[in-house]
């Protein structure tokens, strides 16, 4: 029999604790033997749980008991995350998480005192919840040469956009309607300025090109200011407006890394990708686009990602699996690259036919354009044309307009 041991015992921790109590034969039939939990850690009272006796409140009883082999860490944070998770590897305890600001933060390090102690560090449910992306892009696709990581990576996000365009509400009403329904938390600044988002692109950039890329270094944009008005924009040029979470392969080695709300065209998968549901697209030199689908978050999903690398451990408790990546540097990641691209851009104005007359000239060669004289406006896709020359022209409209810019993806 193995002995876990876990970390917290919010929704994602007492899901664990559900699987491995109640459904104790899918251990069996996994890694072939039993598994107890020992401890839970929590500072709260659950006095009304059948196994209240597997509580404590004491972290060193977990870190000194040499019977614990695997530990499951989903307190969230980074503290005292951080600390607990590293004192475990390197007592020689396996550790597997959900924490995504842990793993974004903090991976390099603890992968690495990891694998001097002969221990796993495993975080699949880290990214996508339930789905099963990380494991696939170490194992599955490691024949291929990854080019670019992308997709919806936030369920409360999407779900607050696609109600913008689907029942046409406004911003504030449609993240009410998403905390009520328990998909947003009470303060939803992570999600909604995009910091969830960008934890999870670091975690997926860091694995697929091989060096450590940290929150900070990520261009990150939320949703805070995106309107009504910018998704039925999106939905009348034939795009869908999701927050994008992307990481692409330079050719000098290095990488660009964002987060922003992105036009997305009716033509990609992503752009049906709608509700709380999330999707990966991971592109590679060999398979091209593949993608991954399903529920990004919630007790049942995320809880059943943290088991399987619980079984995963077990598997391998006197060996380790592959899982390593270089330390990143400076410069590493460049958001400054003069990428071609196509943008949506909106330019409003008092002086209409100034504003006409100096579009014609920048960017009479545009695709498509909409004019709202009435309202004083004008939107329109750009021509596909280095980003350098984009912003050079939309600088002539800065003194006479009010100019709103969204990427594109085609």
């Amino acid at each position: 029999m193995i002995q876990v041991a876990i970390l917290g015992h919010g929704v994602v921790g007492s899901g664990v604790a559900e699987i491995l109590i109640h459904h104790g034969e899918r251990a069996q039939r996994a890694v072939k033997t039993d598994l107890n939990i020992k401890y839970i850690l929590d500072l709260r009272e659950f006095d009304h749980l059948p196994y209240r006796e597997k509580f404590t409140k004491d972290f060193e009883q977990i870190v000194n008991d040499p019977e614990v082999r695997v530990v499951a860490e989903v307190m969230g944070g980074l503290h005292p995350a951080y600390d607990f998770v590293k004192r475990c590897l390197l007592a020689g305890k396996s550790v597997v998480t959900s924490n995504k600001e842990l793993v974004a933060a903090k991976g390099a390090e603890l992968i690495r005192i990891a694998a001097q102690k002969n221990v796993n560090f495993l975080f699949e449910a880290s990214v996508g919840g339930g789905i099963p992306i990380l494991r696939p892009m170490v194992q599955c696709l490691a024949a291929n040469d990854i080019t670019e990581v992308c997709g919806i990576l936030n369920g409360t996000t999407n779900f607050i956009l696609n109600k913008m365009v689907v029942e046409n509400m406004d911003f504030d009403k449609a993240l009410q309607l998403a905390q009520q329904n328990g998909y947003a938390e009470k303060d939803p600044t992570a999600d909604i300025e995009g910091h969830d988002a960008c934890r999870k692109i670091c975690i997926l950039a860091t694995l697929a090109f091989g060096r450590h890329v940290f929150p900070e270094q990520v261009d990150t944009h939320g949703i805070a200011s995106v309107t009504k008005e910018d998704a039925e924009a999106a939905d009348r040029f034939g795009f869908a407006l999701k927050l994008i979470g992307r990481a692409a392969k330079l050719p000098d080695g290095t990488i660009t890394a964002s987060v922003r709300p992105t036009f997305v065209s009716r033509e990609r998968i992503l752009s049906g990708v709608d509700g709380v549901f999330n999707a990966v697209s991971v592109t590679g030199d060999e398979t091209g686009e593949v993608l991954f689908y399903g529920k990004g978050a919630g007790k049942e999903a995320t809880a059943s990602a943290v088991v399987a690398d619980i079984f995963d451990c077990v598997k391998h408790l006197d060996s380790r699996k592959y899982l390593f990546w270089e330390e990143g540097y400076e410069g590493y990641v460049n958001n400054q690259t003069d990428e071609e691209g196509q943008w949506y851009v909106r330019a409003s104005s008092p002086r209409y036919s100034d504003l006409l007359a100096r579009f014609e000239e920048q960017f009479g060669n545009a695709p498509t354009v909409f004019k709202n004289e009435y309202r004083g406006e004008i939107e329109w896709l750009t021509a596909r044309e280095k980003a350098s020359v984009i912003r050079e022209k939309l600088a002539s409209l800065q003194d006479i307009s009010t100019v709103k810019i969204f990427d594109t993806m085609f």
